[in-house]
């Protein structure tokens, strides 16, 4: 059986997602959506995709589409995704997951109702360094987990290119920030190592105040740059997690977590991709951090002519998404990361927002 995909932007979607669509087996992309149908020609014309729409909402009702893939900002998708669920088809959503609580919850309500598939776009999980750590936390490697400290740092506006699309992160009532966008692609990874959250305090601030452009013009951000905190995991682990789009000269992803036996550090330059993700390791019986070679079995898919080293980067986590996607699809495994884990991670938002607001910890059993 072969599952027809269309697909919601001609940006992000049509540069990274369509690739790492056409690198799964049994998977068509039929289809692509932008909002005016002189894009929407252009995209399908330029990138060999049968039909043009330019209104997601026939798209998702088409009969002869079985996977609705929507990446456009948080604010329109919410719309979007629920008419592709209660349409009956598969969805790959992008991240933030939804544009607040409310309309998080109500996806998360839908989806359980479809019986579909559907996942999200938190790709990270599937990186050959991470699942390599992952491994190595399901086989005992830290021992009781203790501490760590989760760094997410770029400099996305530091000084702002008047050509980068994601400008309208500026703006507010758009479900975006530093902690909403950077900040769900660490929770996601968060709770995929180390299960789930029972409490935090936290802090969400604005650094810039203007972003200057190189032609003098100004952008006043209404949206939230930076955010702070420290969480409690139901397994004892407590962690500082620290988001910033406005970091001056970023550093980049590091992940580092110790516990009663041993220690690992994951680090990237920049947003961590297959190729650059590198992890450091050690335990109290060998006394010493050292590097750890990624095994070639994570490097290359055996069911997919893909391997780490493609280009663009996010293709090769994509894929292996997309594919064990398809696979829970037509009944065989569950996909991952799914809207169950995506809901678990837009409640650990919202308990960022209380303890911003009320100045507390917030127990993650408060938020239902």
């Amino acid at each position: 059986m072969t599952l027809r995909v269309g697909i919601i932007s001609a940006n992000w979607g049509a540069f990274a997602h369509l690739p790492a669509w056409r690198c799964v087996p049994g998977v068509e992309v039929v289809a692509i959506c932008t909002s005016h149908r002189e894009s929407a020609e252009a995209a399908a014309k330029k990138h060999r995709i049968a039909a043009p729409f330019w209104d997601a909402q026939q798209m998702a009702a088409h009969p002869d589409i079985d996977v609705i893939d929507c990446g456009t900002r948080p604010n329109l998708r919410d719309a979007m995704v629920l008419s592709a669920l209660r349409n009956g088809k598969h969805v790959y959503n992008a991240i933030p997951f939804s544009s607040d609580l409310d309309h998080a919850r109500e996806l998360h309500s839908a989806w359980k109702a479809s019986g579909k598939t559907a996942v999200v776009d938190a790709f990270s999980e599937w990186l050959p360094a991470h699942r390599m750590v992952k491994d190595m936390v399901d086989e005992g490697y830290l021992g009781q987990p203790f501490g760590g400290s989760c760094i997410f740092n770029m400099s996305l506006f530091n000084k702002p290119n008047a050509h980068f699309p994601y400008n309208w992160f500026s703006q507010a009532g758009l479900g975006v920030s530093a902690m909403r966008n950077l900040g769900s692609h660490a929770l996601h990874m968060l709770l995929f190592l180390f299960g789930e959250v029972e409490e935090l305090v936290a802090r969400e601030s604005r650094l810039l105040t203007e972003w200057r452009f190189p032609d003098g013009k100004l952008i006043t951000p209404e949206t939230n740059d930076f955010a702070n905190m420290l969480i409690r995991f139901e397994s004892g682990l407590t962690m500082q997690l620290q988001v910033s789009w406005s970091a001056t000269l970023g550093s980049g992803w590091t992940l580092e977590a110790f516990g009663s036996r041993g220690r690992f550090i994951i680090s990237a330059p920049s947003f961590p991709t297959s190729r650059d993700t590198t992890v450091q390791a050690g335990t109290l019986d060998n006394n010493r951090i050292e590097a750890i070679s990624i095994p070639q079995r994570l490097l290359q898919s055996p069911d997919m002519d893909v391997g780490y080293d493609v280009e663009p980067q996010p293709v090769y986590p994509m894929a292996l998404s997309m594919q064990r996607m398809t696979q829970a699809a037509l009944g065989k495994g569950a996909a991952r990361p799914d809207f169950d884990q995506a809901w678990r991670v837009e409640c650990v938002l919202e308990a960022v927002r209380r303890s911003t607001q009320e100045r507390r910890w917030v127990r993650l059993s408060e938020i239902s």
